[in-house]
């Protein structure tokens, strides 16, 4: 370029930019009158920052050079008042699929308290341990069942044994009691089991009896007596007569009209004798039992006819009695007497 107009020396003032540089020849007074001029028409607010940006690149365009561009001072943009974040509620976390925790139990202090003796009753849970003969005497199959469980009335019971409950029809037309029961009835849980039972099955049905339909088999104690070394055991009087009232209570609720003794002991207890004393004085006739509807006749137990075979025809004579007695033959029931 030869020369600076004056143009373009007023268009640079307007952008806030002054000259970098004279001409040799320009007097002082121009660059000063034009400096001044610069200064009185510049704006004054702050331009924003890209209008130096743009003046600057102008200059270069137009003179080849990069040319200084003032400080432009931006006002910062206003600071935004910080608003309180709220915390996002939290959501309940979903439980995983188990078995849930155990949760205290609060208990009554009325369930903690003894049982008042007018609501024992005759509920099952309040049954006494040791059943008086008076109350077996009043009591159904059911609680019958659940004293003989839970007796402690002898010795036998005392020992730990599980008795043997009685089996076969509760509307039966005989009564067959054997003595104890045996190991071979508290493994089988029946009374009269094992070869003895067989038997026993074989003479019923001789008279056309069965256990099923017209029978009703009980041990007179329900618990299988043993010594000290676990071994088996004659019981005691004092055994056979706690364990009586269950049997005549069997007896009362089945109704039957016959009853089958197999061996002294069950025949003994029931007619009121010593226990050792021997069968051959009970047997050989029909007894009728005392505040009952029925007739007892005295046999040999089939474990003893199983030893003695010989004796097998002394028990069909006791059997050809009791059907005699109670009227059985032919499956009918009755209570005649001889």
């Amino acid at each position: 370029m030869n020369g600076f107009a004056e143009r373009d020396a007023i268009f640079l003032a307007e952008m806030g930019i002054a000259p970098l540089w004279h001409l040799r020849d320009a007097a002082p007074v121009a660059a000063a009158e034009a400096a001044d001029l610069a200064e009185a028409e510049a704006p004054a607010p702050a331009v924003e920052a890209s209008a130096p940006a743009a003046a600057q690149e102008a200059v270069e365009d137009a003179f080849g050079e990069q040319a200084a561009a003032p400080a432009v001072v931006v006002a910062p943009p206003p600071t935004p008042q910080a608003q309180p974040q709220q915390q996002p509620q939290q959501q309940p976390r979903p439980q995983a699929p188990g078995p849930r925790p155990l949760q205290p139990v609060a208990q009554s202090v009325s369930a903690l308290a003894p049982v008042a003796p007018e609501d024992l009753a005759w509920d099952d849970a309040a049954l006494p341990l040791d059943a008086t003969p008076e109350e077996i005497a009043q009591m159904d199959w059911g609680q019958l069942g659940l004293a003989i469980a839970s007796c402690r009335r002898c010795s036998a019971c005392r020992d730990g044994r599980a008795p043997v409950p009685g089996t076969g029809s509760k509307k039966a037309q005989w009564l067959v009691a054997a003595g104890a029961s045996t190991a071979a009835d508290e493994k089988a849980r029946v009374p009269l089991a094992g070869d003895p039972g067989k038997l026993l099955d074989n003479m019923l049905a001789a008279v056309e009896l069965t256990r099923e339909r017209e029978v009703y088999i009980t041990n007179l104690i329900k618990c299988r007596p043993t010594t000290p070394g676990g071994g088996e055991r004659a019981p005691t009087p004092q055994e056979a007569a706690a364990c009586r009232p269950y049997l005549e209570r069997e007896l009362a609720l089945t109704g039957a009209g016959t009853v089958l003794t197999l061996g002294q002991i069950a025949a003994n207890t029931l007619l009121g004798r010593p226990i050792t004393e021997p069968l051959a004085g009970a047997r050989g006739r029909a007894y009728p039992l005392q505040n009952a509807q029925a007739t007892l006749v005295a046999t040999l137990h089939p474990g003893e006819l199983l030893r003695r075979g010989a004796d097998k025809a002394l028990a069909w004579a006791d059997l050809c009695r009791a059907r005699a007695a109670g009227g059985a033959s032919g499956g009918s029931s009755g209570a005649r007497r001889d």
